[in-house]
């Protein structure tokens, strides 16, 4: 196979590889699946929800005299209302020292959360908002067996309205809400704490009737499915909703799934959480203890609104007793030295894929190394140089074997002319001229395949590190997570590419030489849309490249027109 060809495919195959999810997200929007325009009741329930019944929400498993089908698929309650604006009520407002929140009695609902130490994506004087824009929400609620709502999402609650904030040398601030449904009193409890984005909501059940209760509780992210602000369709991450157990490990389901009511990707038991994903922030409901639970997906019918939560059984709470429940909820950035304190798995939110044990690594050197250089620019250099120095002897071989092709490229045109359009003999005098000139014609891409999983990795992880967003380089470049906003990196990065393509052989084909041309007008073309950190890093790896390729080809072409050393005067006289 010729190799220049083999260079074009493996070129290709990583632009490919990087525009493939763009590519999936916009087959999504220009197919959108058919909507069923019913929605079954759970298993173990009677058919429809219950009066009182919260909507988006599936129906708590039966009672012990009647369980739930093992393994049944989770399915919603059918809603009468869903969508619907919600009523207004009291607000509390809580301020923190990584947060502002605002709670409403309509539900006892986080409808609004924005992080303090993170701007938005499009206003950088603004904090950045992650609940509260696309209809996203932090619900939870107590249901009955029968689907009867006790506490939900669509209960008034009492609260006392006001701003709730951290002050000087406390550490924790409390927001208490209380619903009466007939003899049992709920309390739901949000504590806020110093220096963290993990929320507990605990509930206090008091049981005033004269027969015991054995309520279910459901927590839920409800949101719609538009991107967040800021994707690119050169540069577009997952989002949708995200599962995890200690059996299945991690699993994404994206909102097309979810319309389509596809299989859940795992199975209930009594670990594990749910989380809405997007690029750089999560929020997740992870359970505390190790009580049952059922994983749950849901488009509510006639919106574009979709939820994904879990149900856990309270257990039976006797007359007169009071009964307990917790939780937690993380509403903040996909930083994983502190997402993976809090719960088996939660740092897999910040999804690199089939590449991850590549990728981790990476990230765990890259955040190394800022914590030396101190600036994120800086440690991509240096990370470009490490990966550099570690692949050289591979990258020498390639850079060898180029080198050599570029000296016999004459003989191959006059081969290519001799022979003309007799292939089978052109290709026999090319492998004759290998042979005889020891060139390996796949010399030069051997080591190029074996380094593209290293560059795909270190694409997602710089694309994926909450760390980069903002984070200022040196001169115009402002946030290396944003795009160059004059174009300069792209436009050197061409440059370099252009550079590398005159150093390489010229290929005897004049389609593939102008396709070799063209290729660094494509590329810079792709780049002039991906983060600048993405561009910086290709722009220092090209250099060096060019460095290391300028200096083998001189070395291999010095040694073959060096001319011959003159004998020896000894052997002259003989």
């Amino acid at each position: 196979m010729d190799t220049r060809r083999l260079i074009l495919f493996f070129i290709f195959s990583f632009s490919l590889v990087m525009l493939w999810d763009s590519w999936q997200k916009l087959q999504v929007k220009l197919n959108p699946p058919a909507v069923s325009a019913t929605v079954p009741s759970a298993p173990g329930s009677a058919p429809g929800a219950a009066p009182g019944s919260p909507t988006g929400v599936p129906q708590p498993a039966a009672p012990a005299a009647a369980p739930a089908v093992p393994g049944a698929p989770t399915v919603p309650s059918a809603p009468g209302t869903a969508g619907a604006a919600a009523p207004a009520g009291a607000t509390a407002v809580v301020k923190t020292d990584l947060m502002t929140a605002e709670i409403t009695s309509a539900g006892g609902d986080l409808r609004y959360l924005s992080l303090s130490q993170h701007k938005d994506s499009l206003d950088k004087d603004k904090d950045f908002v992650l609940l509260g824009t696309h209809s996203y929400t932090a619900q939870t609620g107590l249901v009955l067996p029968g689907n009867v709502g006790l506490a939900t999402h669509e209960n008034k609650f009492e609260l006392t309205p006001g701003t709730y904030e951290l002050k000087p040398g406390e550490n924790e601030v409390k927001v208490r809400l209380e619903s009466t449904s007939g003899a049992v009193k709920v309390a739901k409890i949000y504590t806020f704490r110093r220096g963290s984005y993990a929320i507990d909501v605990n509930y206090e059940i008091v049981n005033g009737g004269a027969a015991a209760i054995t309520p279910s509780v459901y927590l839920q992210m409800q949101r719609d499915d538009k991107a967040p602000a800021g994707e690119t369709k050169f540069m577009q991450t997952y989002t949708g909703a995200a599962f995890y157990t200690e059996k299945d490990k991690f699993h994404k389901r994206d909102f097309s799934d979810i319309e389509k009511k596809k299989d859940m990707p795992i199975s209930n038991g009594d670990n594990g959480w749910v989380a809405m994903v997007q690029h750089y922030f999560t929020t997740a409901w992870l359970p505390q203890g190790n009580l049952q639970r059922q994983f749950y997906t849901a488009k509510l019918p006639g919106t574009d609104l979709y939820t994904a939560g879990v149900m856990l059984q309270v257990g039976s709470i006797a007359p007169g007793a009071t009964g307990a429940f917790a939780a937690k909820l993380y509403a903040g950035p996909e930083e994983v030295e502190t997402m993976e304190k809090l719960a088996p798995g939660l740092e897999r939110v910040k999804d690199y894929g089939w590449l991850t044990i590549i990728a981790q690594p990476m990230y765990e050197l890259l955040r190394f190394l800022h914590g030396y250089l101190g600036n994120w620019g800086l440690a991509i250099i240096a990370l470009t140089v490490i990966i550099k120095a570690i692949f050289f002897p591979l990258s020498a071989a390639s850079y060898k074997s180029m080198a050599r092709m570029k000296k016999v490229t004459p003989k191959m045109m006059a081969i290519r002319e001799k022979y003309g359009s007799d292939r089978m003999k052109m290709n026999q005098a090319m492998m004759e001229l290998y042979k005889t000139e020891k060139i390996n014609p796949l010399g030069g891409c051997f080591p190029i395949l074996i380094q593209i999983p290293v560059f795909i990795s270190l694409y997602w992880v710089l694309l994926a590190t909450v760390e980069m967003r903002h984070a200022p380089f040196y001169g115009w470049i402002h946030d290396l997570a944003a795009q160059d906003p004059y174009y300069i990196l792209p436009m050197l990065m061409a440059v370099s590419m252009f550079l590398q393509t005159k150093m390489n052989p010229t290929p005897p084909d004049p389609i593939q030489a102008k396709m070799m041309t063209i290729m660094p007008i494509v590329f810079s073309i792709f780049f002039f849309f991906f983060p600048a950190g993405l561009v910086l890093y290709w722009v220092v790896n090209n250099v060096l490249s060019i460095a290391q390729q300028w200096s083998i080809t001189r070395v291999i072409e010095g040694k073959t027109d060096k001319p011959p050393k003159d004998k020896p005067a000894a052997e002259k006289k003989k």
